[in-house]
């Protein structure tokens, strides 16, 4: 498992009657390996993890690493309520034959300092997968400082961060304190570039899931040093970025992949999908980002 590149937190497909859809999770998958992703992120926060079962995202683990066979890595998302849940999810995640996992502090309860290592402690302890800790504190109102990190590092399974404090000044603390014991994934998509820049090691990402070709690009001209022409498509790509950081980020993201026909628009009550004057604002964004897509043959990468 190697904590670099771009990862899509991919979106969860489902059917006008609420049932998993495959068949379209699966063409979107398909469109990532073609665009040259380093690994798959399940049943993230833009995954929907919230409304999935324990069996759905079963289902989800299974299908993704039987669909992508070995190609590359499939990182299963662990956000629960309690440490019993959330190390009963980490069974089924090696189960189910996942390469790592990315874990969340508790939900619902804000743990304390002690409370949140303890967490992420036992559920380092009662696996061998490789451990990305989800630090942010923005929207989960806990934070893992630098301090945290220190007393987390002993377990040697704690590999990554997924860096959305969205201070960007934090990649640079965690490098300094940590050099390349723990790699940075960055997790804001409109400072990801910035992020890499100062020393992240990769990109989770969200607008990916509609366009990954351009994610990557982004993220391989800065890896060539190419730092000009990154800039250059992140200009374009920024509009598109903030629907990222936005509460309705899902239904966003599932309106972009819709149109461009790897996803539908299908998502779990009680979001519903976007209607009136704000769909109208967020499909003149995509619709404009699409009509000015920049012609990536023009890199040389």
């Amino acid at each position: 498992m190697e904590w670099s590149g771009v990862m899509p937190a991919i979106t969860t497909k489902f059917t006008s009657d609420d049932k998993l859809d495959l068949d379209l999770f699966n063409k979107n998958l398909e469109f990532q390996l073609k665009s040259d992703v380093q690994a798959i992120v399940l049943a993230g926060s833009l995954g929907e993890a919230s409304t999935l079962s324990q069996d759905e995202k079963n289902i989800l683990t299974k299908n993704t690493v039987e669909f992508i066979n070995n190609k590359i890595p499939v990182v299963v998302n662990i956000a629960e309520q309690s440490t019993k849940e959330a190390l009963d999810s980490v069974k089924c995640a090696e189960k189910y034959g996942a390469s790592g996992l990315m874990v969340l502090p508790p939900m619902r309860y804000k743990s304390g300092r002690n409370e949140t290592i303890s967490y992420f402690e036992s559920i380092a302890m009662s696996t061998n997968l490789p451990i990305m800790i989800y630090n942010n504190p923005v929207d989960y109102g806990i934070e893992v400082t630098i301090d945290m990190f220190e007393e987390l590092l002993k377990c040697n399974n704690i590999k990554a961060v997924k860096e959305s404090t969205r201070d960007i000044s934090n990649v640079t603390r965690l490098k300094n304190s940590f050099g390349s014991r723990l790699k940075i994934m960055t997790g804001v998509d409109t400072i990801a570039l910035e992020s890499l820049i100062m020393g992240a090691d990769g990109w989770i990402a969200g607008l990916v899931c509609a366009f990954p070709e351009e994610t990557v690009a982004v993220y391989k001209l800065h890896s060539q040093g190419k730092i000009k022409e990154a800039i250059e498509i992140f200009r374009w790509f920024l509009p598109l970025l903030e629907l990222d950081i936005n509460p309705k980020l899902v239904q966003n993201i599932k309106l972009a992949e819709s149109i461009l026909d790897i996803g539908s628009e299908n998502v779990r009550l009680p979001r519903k999908p976007l209607y009136g004057k704000e769909r109208e604002e967020v499909l003149s964004i995509i619709n404009y980002g699409i009509s000015n897509r920049p012609d990536l043959t023009k890199y040389n990468y």
